[in-house]
Order: structure tokens, then sequence, then C-alpha cells
């Protein structure tokens, strides 16, 4: 999908964002954004939360996700922050929507854990004797 990385009120810069969802890790979906690149900038954002993002404000810190549909704009913005940067992202609401509605045939909200292989994340928690 195309999303606009916003640099000031009256510029933004299109560039490519690929969203990847995998039910072996259904609580997160995986995000690249291909700037000047063949080597994408990967981040991992939580379903829920930009799930969330849709209906309002979510998340604190380095990502926050909020929907501006309704407004007049049919967007949802993403601000992704690190030590070396802020980037604010705009994407099309029904971009992300069609996204999640897509995960979500795969696997419904609240029926993560089902998917989840407990002795393994264990194994990998617990020092091996």
């Amino acid at each position: 999908m195309t999303a606009q990385l916003v640099v000031s009120r009256t510029y933004s810069q299109p560039l490519c964002m690929r969203l990847r969802y995998e039910p072996a890790d259904p609580y997160v979906v995986h995000a690249a954004f291909f700037i000047h690149s063949d080597e994408p900038v990967e981040w991992v954002l939580g379903r829920d939360l930009l799930a969330d993002g849709l209906n309002g404000c979510a998340g604190h810190g380095d990502v926050r996700i909020w929907s501006a549909a309704g407004r007049g704009n049919e967007s949802i913005y993403i601000a992704l922050g690190s030590s070396t940067g802020t980037a604010l992202l705009e994407v099309p609401v029904q971009d992300i929507s069609s996204f999640l509605q897509d995960t979500q045939a795969l696997v419904p909200r609240g029926t993560e854990s089902g998917l989840i292989d407990w002795d393994a994340e264990l194994a990998h928690l617990l020092p091996q004797g």
C-alpha cells in the first residue's frame, strides 16, 4: 500500500508500506517501509494497537496511532519514534481496515492465545539444563 511520510504541514513524500501478518505470531503485524532503498525499515506493531487506532488514539512512547476519519480526512496516522528520530506516516483508513479484516478472518480477535505454542515459548525463556 502507499503511505505518505509527513515532512511538514505542506509537504509529504509517498512511500511503499507493506504489512504482513502471520497466524503463528498472532498478536503482531510486521510493517516494512521502503524509502529510497531496496532495504526496508521494519517495525513490529501490535495488531490490537493498529485496530484501536482506527477508532481513536492508541499507543504511547515509540508507537502512537490515531484516526482522522470523520473529520473530512479518511486517514490513519502512525507516529514511530526511535533514538534516531521520529516519523509521521499517513495511511488511508480503508487500507488498514481491509488489512485488519483479513487478519481477523485468519485469527479472530480474542482467540490469539490458542495459537501460541506455549511449550516452545517457555523453552526459549528458561535455561536448558
